[in-house]
């Protein structure tokens, strides 16, 4: 049997609060008065369909509450744009038409382009990417078309290059090579394609040698034998051949050298079922 929706009443709202009972409010710190609000034929409807004081309000500070009155109500978020608060019109991003997106996109709020970022269609995106809030740049290098990524890859924020290194085409990523940023350069390193791949292993970081070393193609390794940082000659310990090994079988570091030992026993195994 189907029961009937419990009427919304202010009285029964506030009595069950959700939302780890969070007091309702309006965004301007006084309380709400549901008689006042545009929406206010909405309390008589049942659940969904309508609304909730303390649960899904639009007037209300808690975004929480604001998401699930929009979720519930998605087509009135057209018209809340030019709400003055910046959640409202942040939350409304999210479910506003995609032909609206483009009116937010100079939005004073940072929380708001952030939103629009993540939905502007693909052919408008650009006009975000010199945004003056580094997380708005960063969802536009999250979703630029990797073939306008180019343009973004000299962003001053690293945060912004980072997630440029991770989807840039292999074939203009050597132009990152020689990031400032350390993290980037990681990023390259992890992509970058031989011979390419070369050019990193003078780098002035340890870590980013270390992951050359990793992926630097096994008859290549000699030209980090001789690394400064004991980590880097380790990995170089983990692949090496026969001749390489015994250039580092002395080595001043002992992990390097129980590597080296791990490594010569695995080559005999390997040698012993070749041969047999």
């Amino acid at each position: 049997m189907l029961l009937s929706p419990t009427p919304h009443t202010e009285a029964a709202d506030s009595a069950h609060l959700s939302d780890n009972d969070i007091a309702p409010q309006d965004w301007q710190g006084g309380p709400i008065h549901c008689a006042a609000c545009e929406f206010v034929a909405l309390r008589s409807l049942p659940h969904r369909q309508g609304c909730a004081l303390g649960h899904a309000c639009m007037q209300d500070v808690y975004a929480r509450r604001i998401d699930r009155f929009f979720r519930w109500h998605p087509e009135l978020a057209d018209g809340q744009l030019a709400h003055p608060y910046f959640e409202v019109r942040a939350i409304a991003a999210r479910y506003v038409s995609v032909f609206r997106l483009g009116a937010l996109v100079d939005d004073p709020d940072e929380t708001v382009r952030m939103q629009v970022a993540m939905r502007l269609p693909l052919t408008q995106l650009a006009r975000l990417a010199d945004d003056p809030h580094r997380e708005v740049r960063i969802r536009v290098a999250h979703r630029l078309p990797a073939a306008e990524l180019a343009r973004v890859r000299h962003d001053p924020d690293y945060g912004v290059r980072e997630r440029v290194a991770q989807r840039l085409p292999l074939a203009i990523l050597p132009t990152m090579v020689h990031d400032p940023d350390r993290s980037v350069r990681l990023c390259v390193a992890q992509r970058l394609a031989m011979p390419a791949l070369l050019r990193m292993v003078d780098d002035a970081e340890p870590e980013v040698r270390r992951v050359v070393a990793e992926r630097l193609p096994v008859p290549l390794l000699f030209q980090l034998v001789h690394d400064t940082d004991w980590r880097v000659r380790w990995e170089v310990a983990q692949r090496a051949d026969p001749a390489l090994l015994q250039q580092l079988q002395d080595d001043p570091d002992e992990e390097v050298r129980a590597a080296v030992k791990a490594r010569c026993k695995v080559v005999r195994v390997i040698e012993g079922l070749d041969h047999g």
